[in-house]
């Protein structure tokens, strides 16, 4: 992700700007962010759904 960061920032500052690269860019940080994501718990996740009325 921290490559694809890198990489996204430096195609921005550049002169001729490479739209694919910065696609592919986006993709892998979003797809790091999502796995990240999926591994931080809930915060309902106590909760038991026969509270909710």
């Amino acid at each position: 992700m921290a490559i694809a960061i890198g990489t996204a920032l430096y195609e921005q500052t550049s002169t001729d700007k490479n739209i694919y690269v910065m696609v592919i860019a986006i993709v892998i940080f979003m797809m790091g962010m999502m796995r990240l994501s999926s591994k931080t718990p809930s915060k309902n996740q106590d909760n038991n759904e026969d509270d909710v009325q």
